[in-house]
């Protein structure tokens, strides 16, 4: 009888532990996305004591995303317009 304690319904997703392991492959997934695209815009920006940070700390995206969309020198967004190229105008000489 005492052997069997090992031997706990671990395998089948059932009691009070199922609806936490059947998350953690979504967190893991989504945390994984958000560091990756974090750790790659703070190398980009040469913010090295950001890439520790978020090298080390892990809080399941959300230091990420607040880097991503506060803390960057050039914040992440979604969908960017086109950036406006300004260029010398040329001007007109009459010739008389």
């Amino acid at each position: 009888m005492m052997g069997n304690w090992n031997m706990m319904n671990f395998n089948n997703y059932g009691g009070a532990w199922g609806p936490f392991w059947s998350f953690m492959p979504l967190l893991l997934v989504w945390s994984l996305f958000w560091k990756g695209l974090a750790l790659w815009k703070s190398a980009r920006n040469d913010q090295r004591y950001w890439f520790f940070a978020l090298l080390i700390v892990n809080t399941a995206g959300i230091l990420d995303l607040l880097y991503l969309f506060v803390f960057a020198k050039d914040k992440f967004v979604f969908v960017s317009e086109p950036k406006k190229v300004s260029r010398p105008v040329a001007h007109k000489t009459s010739k008389k």
